[in-house]
């Protein structure tokens, strides 16, 4: 079993990603720099928060045009897995690879705090550690998090499961005050259609031991790995 963390110019999220796979997991982990692309074949892909590119144009707009981004897409394609958090989430919708977009937070200021999710659908390798409807503590930091798609491609997401997570109140109910950033129906956890690509805005390898304040986001992880083991 092998991952791949991708780094980019501003990645800063990148080396507790790959402390979270290699330490805690124990798994083969390779730490690459973006321009140096795909040496070998991978597992699981992920893609970690910061500010790549200083997030000019759009958060995650220029990393999603280069070239190991292109590898990315390929890997996905033949069904393989690929994680982008925060920023990566912002680089896999800016690349096609989700639908929607990760725009600027409803009031337009960074926001760094704890926020409690509602996990939409356990039967996806992202999340089969957890329970549909478990409510789980994770923190975000982002200003660009707010989940936005057209009507059509909401309806479509909803329809078929696409929705991982959700923000909550701590007893998992979907209200105003439990959206911190504004998204559309709370999403702040979508996959693709073939179920083997998720963007997520909260920091699960920040949430991955106790001493950190919640080990919640381990479960991400675990799946990952759980559906890599039983995939031979």
């Amino acid at each position: 079993m092998r991952f791949a963390v991708i780094q980019f110019g501003g990645s800063n999220c990148d080396y507790d990603v790959h402390y979270v796979i290699s330490e805690i997991f124990g798994v083969d982990c390779d730490l690459l720099w973006y321009k140096d692309g795909l040496p070998r074949s991978y597992d699981a892909i992920i893609i970690p928060g910061g500010f790549s590119y200083g997030d000019y144009l759009r958060a995650g707009a220029i990393a999603a045009r280069t070239p190991v981004m292109t590898e990315i897409i390929e890997h996905a394609r033949v069904g393989r897995l690929v994680l982008g958090i925060c920023n990566g989430a912002q680089i896999l919708a800016e690349s096609g690879l989700v639908p929607g977009i990760f725009t600027i937070n409803r009031y337009p200021k960074f926001i760094c705090r704890w926020v409690n999710l509602r996990v939409e659908n356990a039967d996806t390798p992202f999340t089969r550690a957890y329970c549909e409807g478990q409510v789980i503590r994770i923190p975000i930091a982002h200003k660009e998090g707010r989940y936005v798609a057209g009507e059509d491609a909401l309806k479509t997401l909803e329809a078929t499961g696409r929705v991982s997570f959700r923000f909550c109140t701590p007893g998992g109910e979907l209200l105003p005050g439990a959206n911190p950033n504004g998204s559309a129906n709370h999403i702040t956890g979508v996959l693709n259609s073939q179920g083997n690509v998720m963007a997520m805005m909260p920091h699960p390898e920040r949430a991955s031991e106790e001493v950190l304040g919640s080990s919640d986001g381990k479960g991400i992880f675990s799946s990952i790995i759980r559906h890599v083991e039983e995939k031979g």
